[in-house]
């Protein structure tokens, strides 16, 4: 199997590139994203491979970084989501805000992907929050929050001063982060109003 390919780059097409690797010329399908982070032809390039083999084809993945094609593996875990949706997604989010979008339970940006509905964005949310915090950036007690929300079993005072948030006009994984921010300064008792008050000052930095 074919883990990673160190080459000039010597043409582009629609979905991928095609990279000569000492005078052989691999047709590698790549992310817009990676697409558009490659030089020009006739410039060096290394992208991580994964190797598609099938009855009729071999098929070539192309990506930046281990962490790219780690986040192309994992989404394929989730039903329904097959090899173009994985690389439509990576072209819509890079691995880092994907992780956190899905560490959030941001449906919301996952769904932002063409070809991505409602259901899809909700499975790859549900199936891979337990994986995704491990390559987020979110404070790990926000995303306990965000999940909690999700899932119905958030605080009423944290589930009321999120939902006058985002009836204020803010997006709900950052209202959530804000109030969780406020509940972990005002502590476990406090009450909706002064939330609201402490998430907005959060907003506002």
């Amino acid at each position: 199997m074919i883990g990673k390919l160190k080459g000039l780059i010597d043409s582009y097409g629609e979905d991928y590139v095609i990279l000569d690797v000492q005078g052989v010329g691999y047709q590698v399908h790549c992310s817009a994203r990676t697409l558009q982070a490659l030089p020009q032809a006739g410039e060096a390039a290394v992208l991580s491979i994964e190797t598609y083999v099938r009855e009729d084809q071999i098929k070539l993945f192309g990506f930046r970084s281990d962490m790219e094609r780690e986040w192309f593996r994992l989404l394929q875990t989730v039903q329904g989501v097959g090899a173009k949706v994985a690389l439509a997604v990576l072209s819509t989010l890079p691995p880092a805000d994907l992780a956190n979008a899905i560490a959030l339970r941001d449906k919301a940006a996952v769904a932002r992907t063409p070809g991505v509905g409602p259901k899809v964005a909700e499975r790859i949310v549900s199936e891979l929050k337990d994986k995704a915090p491990a390559f987020a950036s979110v404070d790990p007690v926000v995303a306990q929050l965000a999940g909690a929300v999700a899932d119905d079993n958030a605080p009423r005072a944290v589930s009321d001063a999120i939902s006058a948030l985002v009836n204020l006009g803010y997006g709900q994984p950052q209202a959530a982060a804000a109030v969780a921010s406020a509940s972990r300064s005002a502590g476990e008792n406090a009450e909706t109003a002064m939330l609201i008050r402490l998430g907005l000052k959060e907003l506002a930095k």
